[in-house]
């Protein structure tokens, strides 16, 4: 099951460098962002999770994703979207996400970094689950997903899995995709990441390019998840 927004953008095409150093010429752009740091995390095969299939009626107020580059912060939406944030956060108890990559920043046309996915290739997705329904969609209109929002990311209706996406600049989507919460501390850190961009890697030469919609080049590790 792929668990992405959109398909990908038409990738720019101006030169990085090799696999191994997305912007060996960093001259003319920047490769990190200050104060992140080295991220120890690898691609692994997601955790088996018992999925809760009842509202939690006890759910926590803030979720807090601590990061190599410092906490983001989100004030979850459980009035709104109380089966999204039961299943989230019964993952983040399980530590699902720790030692996870966010595998995906998009820099035109829809401004957000995805993450939830251990696997790191956009298509993982807690073993066993099957996908569950959409809620606090909102509406079809401009900037629907303003800055700040914390969605799901899914393949079609009733396909959320783990995956989700951090909005850092207003976005209009479809409406497709369950609003479960609000960036409240750390959504400078996400402008100051795609400043730096992303990169894609082109399969004839095994060489990095700058893209609009790919891996960040700075890399991002969700360490540990805080809930209260």
């Amino acid at each position: 099951m792929i668990k992405k927004l959109i398909a990908p953008t038409c990738v720019s095409l101006v030169l990085v460098a090799s696999l191994l150093s997305p912007v060996a010429h960093g001259a003319q752009r920047p490769t990190t962002v200050p104060g992140c740091t080295a991220v120890t995390a690898k691609s692994h095969k997601p955790m088996k999770v018992t999925e809760p299939m009842a509202v939690n009626k006890n759910l926590p107020k803030t979720m807090t994703l601590v990061t190599n580059c410092g906490s983001i912060v989100i004030s979850l939406l459980s009035k709104q979207a109380p089966l999204t944030v039961t299943k989230i956060t019964t993952l983040a108890k399980a530590k699902y996400f720790n030692a996870s990559l966010c595998h995906r920043l998009t820099t035109e046309g829809l401004f957000v970094l995805q993450c939830g996915d251990p696997t790191a290739s956009g298509s993982g997705s807690p073993t066993g689950w099957k996908g569950y329904a959409d809620e606090n969609l909102p509406a079809d209109k401009a900037a629907n997903y303003p800055a700040g929002t914390v969605a799901m990311a899914n393949s079609g209706p009733g396909t959320n899995g783990s995956q989700f996406f951090l909005v850092y600049k207003d976005t209009q989507l479809p409406p497709n995709y369950s609003i479960w919460g609000k960036i409240t501390s750390g959504l400078d850190f996400l402008v100051k990441l795609s400043e730096v961009g992303s990169y894609t890697i082109n399969q004839s030469d095994g060489k990095a390019y700058y893209a609009t919609d790919g891996n960040p080049i700075q890399s991002v590790e969700i360490k540990s998840v805080t809930l209260r």
